[in-house]
């Protein structure tokens, strides 16, 4: 008996090696991510094969077409759009033109003007404003978020909506899945009881699908009324307001904005909403006339595997590769592409000062542990690394050359700039990136720079972990 299972393991194991790596080969578009599934396909006996089955296949051509449909029926029935719209030759630098005109063709939204937009690096003034911003809703409220904690944060935010469904405001709720997965039935029946609508955004046809990690809706999006908008890193749970005894202090940055800009940040909401339910959200109630709100140029970036390009991984790679002076990336996943990597090495050999901060507290603190593998070559190339010691940094936060910023839910990591469907808004002018770029210097009172002579004095067993994880980076 003993013989006959031996048999049949072995037997099976050599039908996999030869059947799944053509499905390898056929699902998966970045060469190195095909190479690291096919090695932990043959160095993990059928555990392997599992672990590709869930996390590995891009399941997305199969409701591409539904994504895509979604977004031109709704592009043709919206309101027409506001005379807010700057054109790629009207920004005020080279860098600024380059880099807009790239967006305004990947991504298909344009640059507007006359926004308002404040910076929030404090997530429990950000918190504070989000819910004083639904107490004074009289029309809707649109929340989508990829992490929604079924905590004293979450019910509490849960209550207020709620409060605003019951005097007779709109409300929806979309949440990711895998992300929000302890949502369970106790929590959302009362939200639906009083008539809030609540969808579940990507979900899957099956339960395989369901706990796919790969395709998951990462965006953080709240509009109200279609006047005020919030976006940027932070979910909604005790943690990101610094609770969690085990993590403690919370670093995060977020947007508040108003003007045109919360317009596309509200058609963003529409199309993933329709995705998801079939309701097309296309009347003038939600979106109403964009008015003048203050002076910031911003462009609202949607990206996902749905589309032609990579949306992310094209701008971070462009942006990189523009600056002339000076770069400041905080990020809380640090896991670069090979492409993306060679930038940052290339800018600081160019003579570019490269600042990046990353976590050195994390909950997942084996993803700082794969970050570090890059950081050798980076630091040789003159990179400055710092790690934020106070607790998890969570901010994704890029500016180049003190006139152009990103801030939004994309990490610098395959899995965000590849398989997740992101949302960020571009800020063009030196105001917005000199108040990232004080925040930044703020950090690094909390941020120890990485010395490279200290580094590679660490441990073999350390050097091996790093070395291993990046083996199967592509995949993380």
């Amino acid at each position: 008996m003993n013989t006959l299972w031996a048999v049949l393991f072995v037997e099976g194991y050599l039908v996999t090696l030869l059947l799944v790596p053509i499905v390898v080969l056929q699902k998966r578009r970045q060469s190195v991510a095909t190479l690291a599934w096919i090695m932990a396909i043959i160095m993990l006996p059928y555990f392997g094969t599992i672990l590709f089955l869930f996390f590995g296949i891009n399941r997305v051509e199969r409701r591409a077409a539904l994504k895509q449909a979604a977004r031109r029926r709704l592009d043709a029935l919206l309101p027409p759009p506001a005379p807010h719209q700057l054109l790629p030759d009207e920004a005020a630098t080279p860098l600024e033109s380059h880099l807009m005109r790239l967006l305004t063709r990947v991504s298909q939204m344009h640059a507007t003007y006359d926004n308002a937009v404040e910076i929030l690096s404090d997530t429990n003034r950000t918190l504070g404003l989000i819910e004083q911003s639904i107490h004074n809703a009289t029309k809707s409220i649109h929340l989508e978020y990829y992490i929604w904690r079924a905590d004293r944060t979450g019910r509490r935010l849960r209550d207020l909506l709620i409060d605003k469904a019951r005097q007779g405001v709109e409300v929806r709720f979309l949440f990711d899945g895998l992300g929000s997965i302890f949502l369970g039935r106790k929590f959302l029946k009362p939200m639906r009881a009083a008539g809030i609508q609540v969808a579940c955004a990507l979900p899957g046809p099956s339960l395989r699908e369901r706990w796919s990690f790969n395709l998951r809706n990462h965006r953080k999006i709240v509009v109200v009324d279609g006047e005020i908008g919030f976006t940027g890193g932070m979910n909604i749970g005790d943690e990101y307001i610094g609770r969690d005894r085990r993590l403690g202090f919370w670093r995060d940055t977020h947007l508040r904005l108003r003007g045109p800009a919360v317009r596309n940040l509200q058609q963003i909401f529409a199309e993933d909403w329709f995705f998801a339910t079939g309701e097309a959200l296309t009347g003038a109630q939600w979106h109403p006339p964009a008015e003048a709100a203050g002076d910031v140029v911003s462009q609202v970036i949607a990206g996902g595997p749905d589309g032609p390009h990579d949306v992310f991984h094209s701008l971070f790679f462009a942006a990189i590769n523009e600056a002339q002076e000076r770069i400041s990336l905080a990020t809380s996943y640090f896991i670069p592409t090979p492409s993306l990597a060679t930038a940052l090495e290339t800018a600081a050999l160019r003579g570019v000062r490269v600042r990046l901060m990353v976590p050195g507290i994390a909950d997942h603190q084996w993803m700082v542990v794969a970050g570090r593998a890059w950081y050798e070559t980076l630091l040789r190339s003159g990179v400055e690394i710092y790690e934020f010691k106070k607790g998890p940094l969570h901010a994704k936060t890029l500016t180049v050359d003190g006139v152009w910023s990103l801030v939004g839910s994309p990490n610098f990591d395959s899995r965000s700039l590849l398989l997740n469907f992101e949302v960020a808004v571009a800020l063009y002018g030196p105001r917005c990136a000199r108040e990232l770029e004080e925040q930044f210097s703020d950090d690094l009172a909390h941020a120890p720079r990485v010395d490279l002579e200290q580094f590679e004095r660490r441990g073999i067993w350390y050097k091996l972990a790093e070395q291993s994880l990046k083996l199967f980076a592509p995949i993380l």
